[in-house]
């Protein structure tokens, strides 16, 4: 947001924060939130990447093409350790796996 928008809803009485601030989200909440969206944005490059479909990907992991989807976009039902065991099975090193998480930091 540009900083005048942002003065001027300040001064209009609104209140300007980001998701972490509206949802009170503490600092560790936070840092979990944001390693699970960078995972799952890992996998979807991964995918995309090498021409893979949402059900190619699927097969590979055990799963079904919904379950792909709704783990590209890091959905609430998704576990991080999910993401992380197809991330493997998919051909992602542990080294790889682990630089995504420390970028997430």
């Amino acid at each position: 947001m540009q900083k005048s928008m942002e003065k001027r809803l300040e001064s209009a009485g609104w209140r300007v924060g980001d998701a972490a601030d509206f949802l009170e989200l503490t600092d560790e909440e936070t840092a979990f939130v944001e390693l699970k969206l960078a995972l799952a944005d890992y996998l979807r490059d991964i995918r995309v990447k090498h021409g893979w479909t949402q059900t190619y990907v699927a097969r590979v992991i055990s799963s079904s093409q919904s379950r792909v989807a709704k783990m590209e976009a890091a959905d609430p039902s998704v576990t991080v350790d999910l993401l992380v065991k197809s991330l493997l099975a998919l051909g992602a090193s542990r080294l790889e796996v682990g630089r995504v998480i420390a970028r997430a930091a």
